[in-house]
């Protein structure tokens, strides 16, 4: 955040960062890095619009300074809004990727995202051509070395569809040959990787909510459903991205076997308030300093509850009664508000009441309620994504694109050597499950919010104002982020034949110890994580030669073992 020599000043000497530290033990550039970012590491600027851009062309409508949505908001989110239909451009709009490395350095002004890692791999010798290319393969032909890739949140998910897309046969696939990763890749470095999905993006879906706007409604309540200036916040922000098929990319992954039941979850002894020790081992109930006697029970596997009470009860004293079959049709009489509501117009009064009735949501049954509150949105969505467990990846229906995003559904590369890292924050409470109620109060509103008076209970601190959390870096939980490299691709399973090596890598959050240090350099944050300097000193290692072992091996302070241990799936 500040230079260091300003920081020594104040404080005294301070450690080196991890470029100029490898640098002094004599690392050097060896295998080229790519970058593969997320939706706030990536950046999009304009390249055709409506006459309310004019003068914008080639600037940024994502990333940067983000000042056009503070003039012109409705003209920004109908550029940043696909057609719902489709899912592709709408017309007389284009919005591209920036390219290079300034489109994902910075994501705002101040705000860095790549840019440490940039600066501290560029200390042992890198520069943007041998990090930034289009094509891997000319890389690799021209340097002689595999290369390192690095993808950061969703962009885990699109790499991973990349490694069995650049090997299928075209024209669905890229036609580079079953031997295509081993050849050309060293080591795929996952940071922050949702393998699983997202709950956080069930409830974006839902209600265009998620931890935030529900704590700013306990603070403030119902200043987030005024209509200020005619700018219906949560409702166009719901219109804008329930067009964009990658977050339906991040819907939850593996059904009720994965994520729990009405019941049962893998996570159901958490204990949010506990300081953790570090481990690399399968832990046992007990051993994060507290003892069995204090473990309650949470129902996290209902992703979805209407009222705390449901959320609490066990399943056989909560009354459901079934939505699928409800009858919709609008009962309202002002139709002004169909754009800003998607598709919450065509409900009716009937049907809203039929989602609230069913009480209480596990993974599985909260993909058949998106498909009931937003039919258009996921019949995009089932042509690009699955979210179940394969039966029999032999299967000639499993070659399809559509699986290769979801580990459960698609085999690894045919890569021994190749080497997989799961690299993501712990210590910090990340949103698991909801609290729901029903607000039909206007047919402007959004017919469902959180709950944010919903607190405490029977939860050793996990409910706050409507959200359970559970371990993870405020973004994706350790089951997520930690699952396929603890067990599902760990030793040869029928997800990973070919036995590629997997590490797990945790970093516990430390926040910064002084101001000077800005977002710290020891988050486990989901985007600050990319200034961690033990992440940073991990990803030059490998980029200057080194295997998952010479780092040593695994790096766990959660439960992620334990967790992983209890899920039944045939490996």
């Amino acid at each position: 955040s500040f230079p260091q020599y300003v920081t020594e000043a104040i404080t005294g000497p301070t450690p080196d960062p991890p470029g100029v530290k490898l640098n002094k033990e004599g690392l050097k550039a060896k295998h080229p890095v790519v970058f593969v970012p997320g939706i706030v590491t990536g950046g999009l600027e304009l390249w055709e619009g409506h006459p309310c851009m004019d003068g914008l062309f080639r600037k940024r409508l994502w990333g940067g300074t983000f000042g056009e949505v503070y003039k012109r908001p409705l003209c920004w989110i109908d550029h940043m809004s696909l057609d719902n239909e489709t899912g592709l451009d709408p017309p007389g709009v284009r919005v591209r990727p920036v390219s290079g490395l300034v489109a994902a350095d910075y994501f705002a002004a101040g705000y860095f995202v790549w840019a440490v890692l940039i600066a501290n791999l560029a200390r042992i010798g890198y520069e943007e051509k041998n990090m930034m290319k289009s094509n891997i393969e000319l890389m690799v032909t021209t340097g002689g070395e595999k290369v390192v890739v690095i993808p950061h949140s969703m962009g885990v998910l699109y790499f991973l569809h990349f490694m069995k897309w650049v090997e299928s046969p075209a024209p669905m696939g890229g036609d580079g040959g079953s031997n295509w990763c081993a050849k050309h890749i060293k080591a795929v470095m996952n940071i922050g990787g949702p393998f699983l999905g997202l709950p956080k993006i069930v409830a974006g879906l839902f209600s265009a909510e998620a931890k935030d706007i529900a704590v700013a409604r306990a603070v403030a309540p119902g200043v987030l459903d005024l209509d200020i200036f005619g700018f219906q916040t949560l409702q166009h922000a719901m219109r804008m991205t329930r067009t964009w098929d990658s977050t339906m990319s991040l819907i939850p992954k593996g059904g009720d076997a994965i994520w729990g039941t009405l019941d049962w979850a893998p996570e159901a002894d958490h204990v949010c308030v506990a300081k953790k020790n570090k481990k690399n081992d399968t832990q046992t109930a007990g051993e994060n300093g507290v003892s069995n006697d204090d473990f309650k029970s949470h129902n996290y596997g209902r992703i979805i509850s209407f009222g705390k009470d449901v959320a609490e009860l066990h399943s056989s004293k909560v009354e459901r009664v079934d939505f699928k079959g409800a009858v919709k049709g609008s009962n309202f009489a002002n139709k002004s508000c169909r754009d800003v509501w998607n598709e919450y117009h065509e409900m009716g009064v009937g049907g809203i009441k039929a989602v609230s009735d069913y009480k209480a949501f596990t993974s599985e049954s909260v993909l058949e309620l998106l498909q009931f509150v937003a039919p258009r949105m996921m019949k995009r969505g089932s042509a690009h994504y699955s979210y179940g467990i394969a039966d029999n990846l032999n299967d000639k229906k499993y070659e399809h694109y559509k699986y290769w995003s979801n580990p459960l559904e698609t085999r690894l590369p045919n890569a021994p050597e190749m080497e997989i890292f799961s690299m993501y924050g712990v210590g910090l409470p990340t949103e698991r499950s909801y609290v729901y109620k029903s607000s039909p109060a206007s047919e402007c509103y959004i017919p469902f919010q959180i709950d944010a008076s919903a607190e405490g209970g029977n939860d050793q601190g996990c409910l706050r104002s409507g959200v359970y959390s559970v371990d993870g870096d405020e973004t994706v939980p350790v089951l997520s982020a930690g699952f396929m490299c603890a067990k599902g691709w760990r030793g040869r399973t029928r997800f990973n034949p070919s036995g590629i090596k997997t590490y797990v890598k945790e970093y516990n959050h430390a926040p910064p110890a002084t101001l000077l240090e800005g977002r710290g350099t020891q988050s486990g944050n989901h985007v600050d994580i990319m200034g961690n300097f033990a992440l940073i000193e991990d990803i030059i290692r490998v980029a200057a030669g080194a295997t998952g072992n010479d780092l040593g091996g695994d790096q766990v302070y959660s439960d992620i073992f334990k967790w992983s241990e209890r899920i039944k799936l045939q490996l």
